[in-house]
């Protein structure tokens, strides 16, 4: 989530990523939809919400009928725009332009603009498409993206434009990141082909010395990869900033064993893909580059008080064990020590000549999560690991503006085995100067603790709670919520 402060109004941007069947169907057989109806509550529950808050007596309330408030779901109309806008993969029979898309699917992390727009990220996308004909052959590609002929959500059965039978260029209309402007409640999002189409957790922007835009991105999934995207004109504020995301260059990082790293440039020269297809078919064009495969990049976040960045590499079992999707292998080194590696850990870079945009970067690891209860060796973690503050599965990030980092978890909650002592998913703050490392808060059972934003007066911390078990109210049905947390005494919190 993101919070944005409009003419002195608090209004929060926040993901909805997935819907639960049986909590949101309850009436049905494991939730399983029997309906066209069934199909569009399961849609319209799911995209972003946009919403004003004011703080009152009662402490952070909604604001019911503010202008601002507004639902984005799985039929939301939106706008194609960059390199793979109007390509013939695009194109349906609903859109033969190939430039007007319906609908955002698993959106998982955000970014914010300096401009002052949201960025919501495309992530398990494939889970929504499926076949109704049990014999259908998948087009190229499809398998790279985990695109099948059963879906997660039935929704092939009652909507035919999930059906890849009949409407096989849908699923290349998702994967990307999506363009929200939380000021105007009219306006039509933007899905932004130039950051590329994978399976995106968040995207991280910050300015280049020369005050070009710099997205990072990671590919949440086993063995994909962590790309950036430096775009052609500087950012100008007050300037027009409708081209800053469509016109750029896309790029994939390699991590060296010496703790040396570069961004390989994603073009048609190095790819032997064209400049639209690179859009489409990232995941295949950062494999024709030889890029390092990665123990599943989730959020990244930039440092504000001095040049360098992190990203969450959140667990991958099969490191070492067997490639990825694609055929790459993943063999343990560098970033990526550790074989079947359940804990994760969480990657540092500092850009060459302290610029976002220069081609290389020196990298180390701020911290690998472990258990030095239970494990010897690597998989007891870093130094900054202790009995005390041990964790698993690094996944959201977000830096205050005094520097410190928050760390969020999805992983392993069974406080069992490997994981005994840990608890339930939590959320930390480390600083990056010392290295260490403090648990601030644990969720409830089950749950995810997942993005993190601020007031504007940094005196409250919105944190979401996703998927928990019953809680607060055990007879009830378990609801995901966004916490407001304060000091008592009233301080600055980030």
């Amino acid at each position: 989530m993101e919070l944005f402060s409009i003419d002195g109004r608090e209004v929060i941007a926040v993901n909805h990523e997935y819907a639960n069947l049986d909590i949101n169907l309850p009436q049905n057989d494991e939730g399983a939809p029997v309906s066209e109806a069934d199909v569009r509550k399961i849609q319209d529950a799911q995209g972003v919400a946009v919403f004003e808050v004011a703080e009152g007596e009662n402490g952070w309330e909604i604001v019911v009928d503010s202008p601002y408030n507004r639902r984005i779901t799985h039929n939301t109309p939106m706008r194609l725009t960059g390199p793979a806008a109007g390509h013939d993969l695009l194109k349906t029979e609903a859109d033969p332009s190939g430039t007007e898309a319906l609908g955002t699917f698993n959106n998982c992390g955000a970014g914010r603009t300096p401009w002052g727009t949201c960025l919501t990220c495309e992530e398990n996308f494939n889970g929504y498409f499926g076949s109704t004909d049990a014999e259908f052959e998948r087009p190229e590609g499809f398998d790279r993206y985990g695109i099948e002929l059963e879906s997660g959500y039935d929704y092939e059965k009652f909507d035919p434009r999930f059906d890849i039978s009949k409407t096989p260029n849908e699923p290349n209309r998702a994967g990307y990141v999506v363009e929200i402007d939380p000021s105007d409640a009219s306006s039509t999002p933007v899905k932004r082909t130039a950051l590329g189409r994978f399976k995106h957790e968040n995207a991280e922007v910050t300015l280049a010395a020369d005050n070009r835009v710099v997205v990072y991105l990671g590919d949440d999934e086993r063995g994909e990869f962590l790309y950036r995207y430096v775009s052609d004109d500087a950012y100008v504020e007050g300037g027009d900033t409708s081209g800053l995301l469509d016109a750029g260059q896309l790029y994939v990082a390699k991590f060296n064993e010496d703790g040396s790293g570069e961004w390989l440039a994603l073009t048609p020269e190095a790819t032997g893909m064209d400049r639209a297809m690179i859009h489409i078919h990232t995941r295949q064009a950062a494999s024709a580059v030889g890029a390092t495969t990665m123990d599943r990049p989730e959020w990244v976040a930039v440092n504000p008080l001095r040049v360098e960045a992190y990203c969450a590499l959140t667990n991958n079992k099969n490191r070492a064990v067997k490639p990825n999707a694609g055929g790459d292998e993943t063999p343990v080194g560098g970033p990526n020590p550790r074989a079947e590696n359940n804990y994760g850990q969480i990657v540092r870079w500092r850009p060459e000549g302290e610029d976002h945009a220069a081609e290389g970067f020196a990298w180390d690891l701020y911290v690998m999560a472990g258990n030095p209860e239970v494990q010897d060796g690597a998989y007891a973690g870093s130094d900054n690991v202790t009995p005390g503050n041990m964790f698993n599965s690094p996944d959201g990030m977000k830096f205050d503006s005094q520097g410190m980092l928050w760390i969020q978890t999805d992983g392993d909650d069974s406080n069992e085995g490997d994981f005994a002592g840990m608890g339930n998913n939590q959320m930390l703050v480390g600083d990056p100067e010392t290295g260490e490392i403090a648990r601030f808060m644990t969720g409830p059972g089950g749950s995810e603790v997942t993005g993190a934003t601020f007031s504007s007066d940094k005196k409250t911390m919105f944190v979401g709670i996703q998927h928990p078990m019953n809680f607060p109210d055990p007879e009830a049905l378990p609801r995901s919520s966004i916490v407001a947390i304060r000091r008592t005494d009233g301080a600055v919190i980030g």
